[in-house]
């Protein structure tokens, strides 16, 4: 279904963007305020998987997600989807573990290991390394928890590892893990505010016409050439009517 945009109770307008775990938006939120006062902009905390049926279904008008992970979830309809930027990927286990003995690892490194796999999945990995823990924690935050109890490790975006940072925990670059990438998942068509956060993320100017309805109309090339002709003539560079005949010289017949 397409999606207009949202309207508050006395029909005004109101910006829904929704965010996953890790991710901050607070840059972008702060420009849309200053360009955009009269929009309201409501920031919705979801998970990776449940971003696709909030767009498909019209409770947000876009989506900060992981790609294509949010789109292995749910329904989105039909919709658009730009990648903003690649995440790295990382195991995360207790600060005495062995596996801190190096800087980075592989996922061979990982064929021991009891891997934890939350149910909120917040990256896909389909050739997952050593053994999976029998019990799947609900959310990233309850696996952090079971890998501090020395359950297992887990695997996640560099960003979850950080937000869930703990002083009994520490995390490793896997360098050929998969990755996640962080992008922009909104519905066709694009609305006008879609469109104007789009430019946000971006680093549109604020003074770009894109998208404006007040912008000036394009001039045609024989429009453009006789302005040009004209300018000339006013300055003297082009004979004109004015400049072939100086004072008290006779008009020619």
């Amino acid at each position: 279904m397409t999606t207009p945009d949202a309207t508050t109770s006395d029909d005004a307008p109101v910006f829904r963007l929704a965010f996953v775990p890790g991710v901050t938006p607070g840059k972008w939120v702060r420009i849309w305020e200053q360009r955009r006062p009269d929009v309201p902009l409501d920031l919705v905390a979801l998970d990776v998987a449940d971003c696709a049926e909030a767009i498909g279904k019209g409770r947000v008008q876009m989506a900060i997600t992981r790609l294509p992970d949010a789109l292995r979830h749910g329904d989105a309809g039909a919709h658009h989807s730009i990648e903003l930027y690649e995440e790295t990927t990382v195991v995360v286990v207790p600060k005495d573990h062995v596996l801190t003995a190096g800087d980075e690892m592989t996922l061979a490194d990982l064929a021991d290991e009891q891997l934890l796999w939350p149910l909120d999945e917040p990256m896909t990995v389909e050739q997952r390394p050593g053994t999976a823990v029998s019990h799947r924690p609900e959310t990233t935050g309850d696996a952090i928890e079971l890998v501090a109890a020395g359950i297992g490790v887990l695997l996640v975006p560099q960003s979850l590892a950080r937000l869930h940072h703990r002083k009994d925990l520490v995390h490793r670059p896997v360098t050929d893990a998969p990755t996640s990438t962080v992008g922009l998942l909104w519905p066709q068509p694009t609305t006008d505010l879609a469109d104007e956060f789009i430019g946000i993320v971006r680093g549109r100017k604020a003074t770009s016409s894109r998208g404006r309805t007040d912008e000036a109309p394009k001039r045609s090339a024989r429009e453009k050439a006789a302005a040009k002709r004209a300018a000339r003539e006013a300055a003297g560079k082009i004979p004109g009517k004015s400049s072939r005949r100086g004072p008290g010289r006779p008009k020619r017949r």
